[in-house]
């Protein structure tokens, strides 16, 4: 929203004289708007929220002490500042008017140098709280790109020992975010996904093969299949990775941003029947965001090209994962990822690492 040339000051009054004279006392330092009652006062407001707000408490139909409340039940009022306009002068009248939001009070009849004060006061402090405000939501977002970026430079790490699985991390973390999206919508899931989990969750998602860096070329860049020996290797990648943002996730508290890496990081080759690694875990004992990974993760290593496979064709893997519904996956997450599959392969084209995959994605 642009920055307006002058502050915007609402008076309120159900008197025209008192109106006339802080519109007199104001108008060559604020824009002011004046209402006389209380419903218009509201409608101005809400239309075009002002920096301050001047009303009176004793007006016909709303009082001021009810024009308060309303106010402060907006979004977009709320943190609106309001001086009471007055002739009240009892404490409990005082102390009723600040326990609602009132930030200040002015006596009638009022005088215009304290009017002037008063607002001026107010306006700088509004000024000031604002601006502290943009530096707290540029600060937070700042930190929140650093997260994402240092976990998206860590996943990259670990990916680019297999020069092949380039657009991995990108096609991966855009499935776990619809996913969770669309979990997030059921009513099962409203106290648990927010939008701040969902993103949190995409976030996280890089971090998901990290404990590869721990697993010896011989064994990760191996061109044919693995021995029952080298598997067995291979799969402490996810104890590795878990290890590692254990370490960091220590430092910063359980409720971290990391709770997710590591849940994804440990569990995300598990499956819904036990069979899984590295834990055996089976059903709802599997986290959320482990059973969100691995979908995503089997559907993307099913599309992807490989020196030891070709690509494979979108339809197939997604018929794949409906096989799996109920052994390998969670049922209800395999039911939203049949939902989202053309979502899926749009991803998958936007991010393919090679022709031949873009070829296969459209069969």
């Amino acid at each position: 929203m642009p920055e307006r040339a002058l502050p915007l000051i609402l008076a309120v009054d159900d008197t025209e004289a008192n109106l006339d004279i802080l519109v007199e006392t104001l108008g060559d330092e604020y824009d002011v708007a004046v209402a006389l009652d209380g419903e218009a006062a509201l409608d101005l407001a809400g239309d075009t929220p002002p920096d301050l707000i001047l009303l009176d408490i004793m007006m016909p139909g709303m009082d001021g002490y009810q024009v308060c409340e309303a106010l402060s039940r907006s979004l977009l009022t709320r943190n609106v500042p309001v001086i009471f306009l007055t002739a009240l002068t009892d404490e409990r009248d005082e102390a009723r008017g600040l326990a609602l939001g009132a930030v200040d009070y002015i006596t009638k009849p009022f005088s215009p140098e304290l009017v002037k004060a008063r607002v001026r006061n107010h306006i700088e402090l509004k000024r000031h709280r604002d601006r502290l405000e943009e530096l707290v939501q540029e600060r937070t977002w700042e930190l929140s790109m650093t997260q994402e970026a240092a976990m998206e430079s860590l996943g990259t790490l670990a990916e680019c020992r297999d020069p092949e699985t380039g657009g991995h991390i990108q096609r991966t973390r855009n499935y776990v975010r619809m996913i969770a999206a669309a979990l997030a919508r059921a009513p099962k899931h409203a106290g648990v996904l927010n939008d701040t989990e969902v993103f949190n969750l995409h976030r996280s998602a890089p971090l998901h093969d990290i404990g590869k860096v721990g697993i010896p070329d011989s064994i990760l860049l191996k061109p044919g299949k693995l021995t029952p020996e080298e598997f067995a290797v291979m799969k402490t990648h996810t104890l590795l990775g878990a290890k590692a943002i254990a370490a960091a996730e220590k430092r910063l508290g359980a409720n971290s941003f990391l709770r997710h890496a590591h849940e994804i990081a440990l569990s995300h080759h598990e499956k819904w029947d036990g069979s899984g690694y590295p834990n055996g875990l089976a059903g709802e004992d599997i986290p959320l965001a482990g059973r969100i990974m691995a979908v995503a993760d089997v559907y993307d290593a099913l599309i992807s090209h490989r020196v030891y496979k070709a690509s494979m064709p979108h339809s197939r893997a997604v018929a794949i994962i409906q096989e799996g519904s109920g052994t390998a996956f969670d049922p209800e997450i395999v039911a939203v990822f049949l939902e989202l599959a053309e979502e899926f392969r749009a991803v998958a084209l936007e991010n393919a690492d090679y022709d031949e995959e873009r070829e296969t994605l459209k069969q």
